[in-house]
């Protein structure tokens, strides 16, 4: 299913996520394998490519869950942080109640920032048919999930309105420290796209 992807949800985004989550989960005092579960199964089916479904990915991880002979309790626990991942919009909240949610949001957040997050997004953006830049389309402030599904800005918009939003939304201390240097790096490759754009660099 992730084989081959070009969006930048693909097997080793996967990987990354994982090894992150087990990283912060252990520094958290999380349970390993509901967080190596989840990390593993968080895109499995992304509502970003299921006609925008946000439960198809919860439905076919328990589906996956059940026929591999996973506890129940796990299985929902599991189901519970893919259905609540995913960033919805800037007005949005999207909390996490376990410390295992935590950490494997944290994870897929991280992996969306720094050099890998800017790589990411203009693969993803490339992948919709999107701009790399309009300047005379602003980002968007997308108050609702329906409103952020929607959206078809430009990837440079697509940083606004989404990635430079990210540090603040760490759940734990640890992944707080990863992202403020991610952060500034995607700030530093926008202020020098700016520059070129504008040619003044």
């Amino acid at each position: 299913m992730l084989h081959g992807d070009t969006s930048g949800h693909d097997w080793w985004h996967i990987q990354r996520v994982r090894k992150l989550a087990l990283r912060l989960g252990k520094e958290e005092g999380a349970d390993a394998f509901v967080v190596e579960l989840a990390a593993l199964l968080h895109d499995i089916a992304d509502w970003k490519f299921y006609q925008g479904d946000p439960e198809a990915g919860p439905r076919v991880a328990a589906a996956w869950l059940e026929e591999c002979g996973v506890d129940s309790s796990v299985s929902e626990h599991v189901c519970s942080i893919i259905r609540e991942i995913s960033f919805k919009g800037s007005g949005v909240p999207t909390p996490m109640e376990s410390i295992e949610g935590k950490v494997v949001q944290d994870a897929d957040r991280l992996d969306a920032l720094g050099a890998i997050g800017i790589a990411r997004a203009f693969a993803y953006g490339g992948h919709q048919g999107r701009e790399i830049h309009n300047p005379d389309v602003e980002p968007e402030s997308h108050e609702t999930f329906d409103a952020y599904r929607e959206s078809a800005g430009s990837t440079i918009n697509h940083f606004h309105e989404k990635l430079l939003l990210l540090e603040e939304r760490m759940n734990t201390d640890a992944a707080r420290r990863l992202a403020e240097a991610r952060h500034e790096y995607m700030e530093g490759f926008l202020e020098q796209f700016h520059r070129e754009w504008s040619g003044e660099s």
